[in-house]
């Protein structure tokens, strides 16, 4: 392309059309060149054949010739010895008459056949003949003088071999250069207008511009894939290094994982905390229901599980300190979430009270003689604040102090001696209503 725009530099549209039409007027010339070169060869290959044909023939009548010459001079031969014999006969006197009679016949038996050869021998002339002059005549036709010449004209097969691979080499070279000229494209070249050489040559130092950046780019990355090849062997060798921390790091990540309830073998992801509180969560738990029994007339009991369930069944990890509460009305166990307020609160309550009751049997007997229950009590129906109430009496009656902070009216009756929370304009105090 570069070369073409070289040559085309400089040249008007004018030349670049004339030369097309005389590029164009060349290749029809060379087109019929080629056309007639196929048929001079073609004719030449039956010229070939015709003349081993010819020579052959010439063989068959010099043969024949030759044999009806020797077969022409056995004849006369022949005629003179029987013109002899029959003189012979015709003048003897001592010969028998019977004999005489069958030579005269052999002797016309001998006669025919001479005469038969004699016609035979015509006939062999004129295709002689007949032949001579078809060899003159293919000889004319091919531009030879003689057989002679056409004898030495005669290719051996390693040359006509040698021909016939040309002739295919020039066909498959023409049908090339023919395809080449009848591409559409090529053929709508002529129709264009002439090329913008300029905007070609600002194209072409465009692409060689980016050529160049490309090359060195090239080298660039190579130089970073190098960089980069090194920094991969020396990584490999350092974590080579590194394999005994690597080793002990993941032991001792597989330890903190297993504490902290998230590796695979943790089954319950439940953490080393939890699960050391989760027997303690147990006996809170066993220690409520004694009292939640009560405040629920003997509906609700809470019950220690390691999963908890959400609102639309799927069940989720609870840490293992998850709690369930199973409903002996329904026989179906419940998320403490169902519960409605005063249920909660009293499910609280007694968790609360079961904790207490824990933890003075783990702090060596020591009562807690003292429990507040802040508020909650207004969620409570009549018949279940009864029996919390009941609960917190029985607890006072076991020599506890019970302090309710409570906006109930009601409690007032059940609750002799009070401390009242009086909010007026210059501050809060508190007055004993006992």
């Amino acid at each position: 392309a570069a070369a073409a725009l070289e040559r085309a530099e400089g040249r008007d549209p004018g030349t670049a059309a004339a030369e097309v039409a005389e590029l164009t007027r060349q290749r029809d010339e060379a087109r019929a060149a080629v056309d007639e070169a196929r048929r001079t060869e073609e004719e030449l290959e039956g010229l070939a054949d015709r003349l081993e044909r010819t020579r052959a023939h010439e063989a068959e009548q010099a043969r024949q010739r030759s044999e009806t010459a020797a077969h022409r001079d056995g004849a006369v031969e022949e005629c003179d010895r029987l013109a002899a014999a029959l003189h012979e006969a015709l003048g003897g006197e001592d010969v028998d008459l019977d004999a005489r009679v069958q030579d005269l016949h052999a002797e016309a038996e001998l006669l025919a056949e001479a005469a038969a050869a004699v016609e035979e021998h015509g006939r062999a002339a004129g295709e002689l003949d007949t032949a001579e002059a078809a060899l003159a005549e293919a000889l004319a036709g091919a531009g030879f003088a003689d057989g002679a010449a056409a004898r030495s004209a005669a290719l051996d097969e390693r040359e006509r071999r040698e021909l016939r691979s040309q002739a295919r080499l020039h066909d498959d070279a023409l049908a090339a250069v023919r395809a080449t000229l009848e591409d559409p494209e090529l053929a709508a070249v002529a129709d264009l207008p002439p090329p913008d050489l300029s905007a070609l040559k600002a194209a072409a130092d465009e692409a060689a511009l980016a050529a160049e950046r490309a090359v060195t780019l090239r080298g660039l990355w190579r130089q970073r894939a190098d960089r980069l090849a090194a920094l991969r062997a020396e990584l490999r060798s350092r974590l080579d290094d590194c394999g005994p921390v690597l080793r002990r790091y993941r032991i001792a990540e597989g330890m903190r994982a297993l504490t902290a309830g998230t590796a695979k073998d943790n089954t319950d992801g439940v953490r080393l905390s939890a699960y050391v509180l989760a027997a303690r969560l147990e006996q809170v738990v066993a220690a409520a229901n004694d009292r939640l029994y009560t405040m629920s007339d003997g509906r609700y009991e809470l019950r220690y599980t390691v999963d908890k369930t959400v609102s639309d069944g799927r069940a989720q990890k609870a840490g293992g300190l998850g709690i369930r509460v199973v409903d002996a009305w329904t026989g179906a166990e419940r998320d403490p979430a169902t519960l409605s307020g005063g249920e909660t609160f009293f499910s609280s309550l007694a968790l609360a009270l079961g904790l207490g009751d824990v933890a003075s049997a783990e702090a060596g007997g020591a009562d807690i003689d003292t429990l507040f229950v802040d508020e909650g009590f207004g969620t409570l129906d009549e018949d279940t604040l009864e029996e919390v109430m009941d609960v917190l009496d029985r607890l006072r009656d076991g020599g506890r102090a019970v302090g309710v902070v409570s906006h109930v009216a009601d409690l007032r009756h059940r609750i002799t001696g009070r401390l009242q929370v009086v909010k007026t304009a210059a501050g809060s105090h508190i007055r004993h209503a006992g």
